[in-house]
């Protein structure tokens, strides 16, 4: 996984020296640079390369959580971007897997971390400091693209007589910066609703921001993600790992799919007009392969790659940020008797499994070639009920994701995986395509959302479907089937009225061994409490 891009974003991390104050509302984070006498930002900026190191932050930013990975609080100058959560902990990649799977049927995690174990039963309050750290990540995130913005204008380049051609890859850039900032208010507005909107043009310092309705985020990355097409690099013409028009159109899309839950209006024509676009205009195309291809360490050279749109990269070599990002997805998913060296690991942490109801989807739970491969499950040493959620060895462990190149070589190194993270695929597309048609949109055809459905199927050898059987219930379940621990699980749930109440129930739902319905209020997370104190014009969630 070795591109020039990935390695400018992990090595020059700690160069990075944006003097900026936050807004009140993220005033807890720790984001002013150790040393703002040397890397204040009008001289940082005079060099040439910085611009592009500033853009290699907000990428890597999405997997680690400080500027020397993972941020170690203990040590001088090694601050986690998050002050109060450590690095590890708070890696943007690594939260959006805890709030999107572990408060689903999807993941279970054994630690009991602070309130984690809250986020296994669907009790979690304002206090939670994993909610905490997840809104101030994706505020964080917002931070550095505003700022970078406001380094960026015409007039800031022209006085630092910036030559046009770099100009013209700041532009690019800049439009990267934005896509990324939407990407994070695309996040704080599915997890917590009303959210304040900071942008380039607010004031630098300290003030209250104003909290905006669920509606008015949406509409905000609406706007951004439409004008986006018209500055962003062309579909596939950016360098891997680098998002372009198509990343845009995938977002706008899925915020389409999801409009009735953000703003209570249906957007499925939009939705399946976009994912059309995608499938036959993009040129990403459906990879070929065989579906463990898509989650191992060589995933971005196997002919996996054809169908990320946007992947989080990961290289052994490059990151060094052990408890972050797909590192932590592998390590804690490994334990009881399983063999970390056949997942191309070094160890295991004891933590993540599924829960029963997940497994239950499959038809075969070893992921048989005559049923459905998909289904990725440890089982030996496993019992599938999770009678006590702290014991690893209860709930199927998953082996989805897998440190060796998919030829059975050994990837750079067994402490810190090589594997790559599909946020966005072309395969959800498909699924999101079908969707969409299914809900009514007119501008999606019912057999070619089957036709779509029967091409992921076969690729997983599973057995195709007929048009009778493609329905909502069917697309939710495939979503599990294809997409799971790929941070959608929530999100989807909530979309098809599963996720709190009584109509889904899975074990330790609602804090019972066998699950039991929660308040639909929970389809919300609360708006933190340290937020809260930071800006006590924030209004928090009804039933919190």
């Amino acid at each position: 996984m070795k591109i020039s891009f990935k390695y400018i974003s992990y090595f020059f991390l700690f160069i990075l020296g944006i003097s900026m104050t936050l807004t009140s509302c993220t005033d807890d984070l720790n984001v002013t640079p150790k040393d703002d006498d040397e890397f204040l930002s009008e001289a940082f900026f005079k060099d040439p390369a910085s611009y592009k190191e500033v853009l290699a932050k907000l990428y890597a930013g999405l997997y680690v959580g400080g500027n020397d990975g993972d941020g170690d609080a203990t040590k001088p100058g090694q601050n986690p971007d998050i002050a109060g959560l450590g690095g590890d902990f708070s890696s943007y990649l690594r939260l959006l897997f805890v709030t999107q799977e572990f408060t689903t049927d999807e993941a279970i995690i054994a630690w009991a971390d602070g309130t984690l174990p809250t986020l296994n039963t669907q009790t979690w309050s304002a206090d939670n400091e994993f909610l905490a750290g997840t809104f101030s990540r994706a505020f964080y995130h917002i931070s550095v693209a505003n700022e970078f913005l406001r380094q960026t204008t015409d007039e800031k380049l022209t006085a630092r007589g910036v030559d046009a051609g770099l100009k013209a890859d700041i532009a690019k850039f800049r439009a990267e910066a934005r896509f990324l900032r939407a990407f994070s208010y695309y996040n704080l507005m599915d997890l917590f609703g009303n959210v304040p909107i900071t942008t380039e043009n607010d004031p630098v310092g300290f003030y209250y921001p104003v909290q905006k309705s669920r509606a008015e985020v949406f509409a905000y990355v609406e706007s951004e993600l439409k004008d986006l097409d018209n500055s962003l690099v062309a579909s596939k013409a950016n360098e891997y790992g680098r998002v372009d028009k198509t990343a845009a159109k995938f977002l706008l899309a899925q915020i389409y799919l999801n409009s009735k839950v953000y703003t209570g209006v249906d957007r499925n024509n939009e939705a399946a007009t976009l994912c059309s676009e995608i499938i036959t205009g993009s040129g990403y195309t459906f990879a070929n392969v065989p579906y463990r291809y898509l989650f191992s360490a060589d995933n971005n050279r196997n002919g996996a790659e054809s169908e990320f749109i946007f992947p989080i990269i990961g290289d052994g070599n490059a990151i060094r940020a052990i408890g972050g990002g797909m590192s932590f997805i592998m390590h804690a998913s490994i334990g009881g008797s399983m063999n970390a060296a056949s997942r191309g690991m070094d160890g295991g942490w004891q933590g993540i499994r599924t829960r029963r109801e997940f497994v239950n989807l499959f038809p075969d739970e070893t992921a048989t070639a005559t049923a459905d491969n998909r289904g990725t499950f440890y089982t030996a040493g496993q019992s599938k009920d999770i009678n006590n959620v702290a014991t690893f060895t209860d709930g199927y462990a998953v082996t989805k994701y897998i440190n060796v190149n998919s030829d059975g070589s050994a990837a750079q190194r067994n402490d810190m995986p090589d594997i790559d993270f599909p946020m966005f695929r072309l395969t959800d597309v498909y699924l999101m395509y079908a969707e969409a048609t299914l809900r009514g949109a007119t501008t999606g055809n019912i057999n070619t959302a089957l036709g779509y459905i029967n091409q992921i199927r076969t690729r997983a050898n599973a057995q195709t479907i007929t048009l009778p059987q493609l329905t909502l219930d069917f697309i939710l379940d495939e979503r599990g089937r294809e997409l799971f621990w790929e941070c959608h699980r929530r999100t989807d749930l909530i979309r098809f009225g599963k996720f709190t109440g009584g109509s889904k129930i899975w074990q330790w739902k609602g804090g019972s061994i066998n699950g039991n319905s929660t308040d639909a209020n929970r389809d919300l997370m609360p708006i933190p409490a340290r937020n809260i104190q930071a800006n006590p014009t924030l209004k928090q969630n009804p039933g919190y």
